[in-house]
């Protein structure tokens, strides 16, 4: 947003004089451009956020061809995110019944090998869950529920943000 912020003052042609500061007219088109694609963009991650769920992404995310593998880390990812988490805090909870506080750059090598033994740990859980799943039947693919069929509803919350994207762009072009 700085970087948009600051556009209007760079650039050549058409300019314009606002209270002794040159603006240019090239640099305010892209200012605002690059301002109303990020706020889209921040818009679109939190409507899909807040109105899918993890696994419906997931699913999406395999019906627009992403590759099998990366759908399978990332729904390996989200499912054992609070498995990691639970763990940082169950050695935070351990460094601190030892009267461990960090103060300061000397309790950096500390630090860091709690990072590496967190690693370790992962890692390890990690090939047991791996293990566990082989014997288990695991293919490499994830097994899926029925698909759905899109209701009206969500046609029109799906077609909101594109629409909204076009009118920016038709203003944008008409303020020209």
């Amino acid at each position: 947003m700085l970087f948009a912020v600051l556009m209007p003052f760079f650039g050549s042609g058409e300019s314009y004089e606002i209270a002794g500061f040159t603006l240019y007219r090239e640099g305010i088109l892209a200012g605002t451009a690059i301002v109303a694609k990020g706020t889209l963009g921040v818009l679109g991650a939190i409507t899909l956020s807040s109105t899918s769920t993890a696994r419906e992404i997931l699913r999406g995310l395999e019906k627009l061809k992403l590759p099998a593998l990366m759908v399978n880390i990332a729904s390996f990812m989200l499912r054992y995110i609070n498995v990691v988490t639970d763990e940082m805090e169950r050695m935070r909870i351990a460094r601190a019944s030892r009267g461990f506080e960090a103060r300061g750059i000397k309790d950096w090598r500390i630090l860091a090998s709690v990072v590496a033994t967190l690693f370790l740990r992962s890692y390890e859980r990690g090939e047991r869950v791996h293990l566990a799943m082989l014997s288990r039947g695991f293919t490499g693919i994830l097994p899926r529920t029925p698909d759905t069929p899109p209701s009206r509803n969500q046609y029109f919350q799906v077609l909101a943000l594109p629409l909204l994207a076009l009118m920016i762009s038709l203003f944008e072009r008409v303020a020209l």
